[in-house]
């Protein structure tokens, strides 16, 4: 089972479409990010609740309103998407059992429990670097890193096919677009 939801990965990738070549922001809808990616809308929508609830994207105005970033991608990280969708989450849920060894009698001395269980220890520094590791990444980094996998013909097709929704033009003639 995986510590985050498939909300999650939804959001990093729509957050993705939300960034154009530059680095800057575009708008487009919930809609649009659904079909664009083949993914469920209703559930999308709610994700966007949240990620709007969270200060990372904001709602735009009018009648081919959707949603753009609310800071500039290099300021969103992976953990802030984390965060928003799922929530903070602990990997690890100590049940403080070293003091139930049966040697103990029901009595536990205080070597046995003081301080952070040795155990528990280890998971919280896992933890620790996990979030470390989720907040050194940004929108920006990732969206340079598909730059440089995809062949430049698929930032124009995503463009294409997003521009054309937002003129109101359909899917963008017969653009096919799939997430890397």
């Amino acid at each position: 089972m995986s510590l985050y939801s498939a909300g999650v990965e939804y959001g990093i990738h729509c957050l993705l479409y939300l960034v154009d070549e530059r680095g800057d922001s575009r708008d487009s809808s919930v809609r649009d990010l659904a079909e664009l990616q083949g993914v469920p809308q209703e559930y999308l929508a709610k994700v966007f609740t949240k990620l709007a609830r969270g200060g990372l994207v904001t709602a735009t105005e009018g009648v081919r309103g959707g949603f753009r970033l609310a800071r500039p991608s290099d300021e969103i990280t992976v953990l802030d998407i984390v965060n928003a969708i799922d929530g903070p989450k602990k990997i690890f849920d100590c049940r403080e059992i070293r003091g139930r060894c049966s040697v103990f009698e029901g009595d536990a001395p205080s070597w046995a429990t003081e301080g952070t269980c040795a155990i528990h220890a280890v998971m919280l520094g896992a933890q620790k670097r996990m979030e470390e590791a989720l907040a050194q990444q940004t929108i920006l980094d990732l969206s340079r890193r598909l730059t440089r996998k995809a062949p430049a013909e698929y930032g124009q097709k995503v463009n294409d096919w997003i521009n054309g929704r937002r003129e109101g033009k359909g899917a963008g003639g017969d653009i096919a677009v799939t997430q890397l």
